[in-house]
């Protein structure tokens, strides 16, 4: 898979700007992706040193619309430990 394919965007929410000073980082992935293309990825794009990856797919929720009852499709999410000396720049 091509890198930009992997990694769909970087997920900055309150929690993961605090877990950046520990030097990990969350990112939403394609649902196919495994853990050694996310770790392709990411030392693609961003030039670091990945020590760990992480995934989670998190199950699509239900939602009311006027047109009935849909299902939200699943997501996958991944964190992504890098080397302490390394440092990625998402602002």
């Amino acid at each position: 898979m091509i890198a930009t394919d992997v990694i769909r965007r970087p997920l900055v929410t309150e929690k993961t700007s605090g877990a950046s000073g520990e030097n990990r980082h969350a990112f939403e992935v394609d649902l196919r992706a495994t853990k050694t293309d996310i770790r392709k990825a990411v030392e693609a794009i961003y030039k670091v040193r990945v020590l760990k990856v992480a995934t989670q797919i998190r199950k699509g929720r239900h939602r009311r619309l006027r047109y009935g009852l849909i299902r939200m499709p699943d997501v996958k999410h991944a964190i992504v430990r890098i080397h302490p000396e390394d440092r990625i720049e998402l602002f």
